[in-house]
């Protein structure tokens, strides 16, 4: 009787499955036209290219449009767009003269984070003057300044990035740039720093339910926060040798943290501002970045199919209903520095077209399109 009722079970699942014409093998095909990976990409590409740089304080290229760019340029490469490439480039090409001045500063993670562009720009085009430009925003992260303080020279002496602040957003930028950087050269030194600083960053901040709060001192699940940490350990094990000592800790930070979130998805299919908290409000650019860490967990087996898969579909159906009619992703919470208060994460406003949620929306069309040519 028993053995007849999972038979049953399990012939209604295939029912539902193909009734709704999803299957195992399509979860990331067939999308309806507002929510074509490649039109989503091609329309925040253009968006990106008619607006104006973001800059820290009128000097230097923000991390959020560096992070925009970045997918814009990661997509053109995977839908082998040369003119968006060529446009991208012109963006870019003005950095080398005319713009020079817009060149962030190595100082400081948010802005040696920059690095991974002009890094990326090597690997398409295999012009020196972006590799000449992009290293030492990643070798400078390693050099102790001659100011250094004391809390920078003891991260320095302990084999980690003097800019370590233990601040979960350092783990998509240090980890960014270096993994570029490894892709470029070869050197594991790269890939070996990014790898040891994820660990102490999971070792040191990460929950027992998977994850982070916004800072120590601060109990909070924010969920954009929590979403640089989640593409900072997927694009990271992406990149990591599988004989890597840290691959195992850092996996098994990922996992910990993907079956968690699963548990928090909203009735939009989404997260919310504090992915705890369901009375909060849908933000989209922490919900787009924990879809993107779910398409690529899929994609390379590292969750099982059938659990993840309609949960990151589901996701980027949803977050294409935010995308408005100027190409803009809406509900996306401002630059939030930390505060002990819950109000505080509720009353934050949320604004369109913030390069912060621009870029996720971007990873995820090129991780869509990617596992789009993976299974032709």
């Amino acid at each position: 009787m028993k053995k007849k009722n999972l038979t049953i079970c399990s012939l209604v699942v295939a029912l539902c499955l193909a009734t709704s014409g999803l299957t195992a093998q399509n979860y990331f095909k067939d999308f309806p036209v507002k929510a074509d990976p490649k039109t989503v990409g091609n329309r925040l590409s253009k968006r990106l290219l008619e607006t104006k740089h973001q800059l820290y304080f009128d000097k230097g290229i923000h991390y959020a449009e560096v992070c925009t760019w970045y997918g814009a340029l990661r997509f053109a490469e995977l839908t082998n767009n040369k003119e968006l490439i060529k446009q991208l480039r012109n963006r870019f090409e003005l950095l080398f003269h005319l713009e020079k001045d817009l060149l962030p500063p190595p100082i400081h993670v948010d802005q040696n984070m920059f690095g991974c562009l002009p890094l990326r720009f090597y690997s398409i085009t295999k012009d020196e003057r972006y590799k000449e430009l992009g290293l030492p925003y990643a070798d400078t992260q390693w050099t102790l300044p001659d100011n250094a303080n004391d809390e920078e020279k003891k991260w320095h002496k302990k084999g980690y990035s003097w800019q370590t602040r233990l601040w979960i957003d350092d783990m998509y930028m240090i980890t960014i740039v270096q993994s570029e950087a490894y892709k470029v050269t070869g050197d594991p030194k790269y890939i070996n720093r990014a790898a040891k600083e994820m660990v102490l960053y999971l070792d040191e901040l990460q929950h027992d339910n998977g994850l982070f709060y916004h800072a120590p001192d601060v109990p909070y699940y924010w969920g954009r926060g929590d979403g640089w940490m989640a593409v900072g350990m997927t694009d990271l094990l992406a990149s990591l040798p599988a004989t890597d000592k840290n691959r195992a800790r850092i996996m098994k930070g990922y996992l910990l943290m993907m079956n968690n979130l699963k548990k928090y998805v909203n009735q939009d299919g989404l997260w919310n501002q504090l992915i705890d908290e369901p009375d909060f409000w849908t933000e989209t650019s922490g919900s787009a970045m924990f879809a993107y860490a779910m398409m690529v967990g899929v994609k390379h087996g590292w969750l099982n199919k059938d659990e993840f898969a309609p949960v990151a579909r589901r996701a980027w159906l949803n977050l294409c209903n935010y995308i408005n009619d100027k190409n803009d992703l809406t509900e996306v919470c401002i630059g939030t520095g930390k505060k002990n208060s819950k109000q505080y994460y509720m009353d934050r406003p949320r604004i369109a077209g913030d390069y912060h949620g621009q870029a996720p929306i971007l990873w995820c069309a090129y991780a869509l399109l990617d596992m789009e040519e993976q299974s032709k």
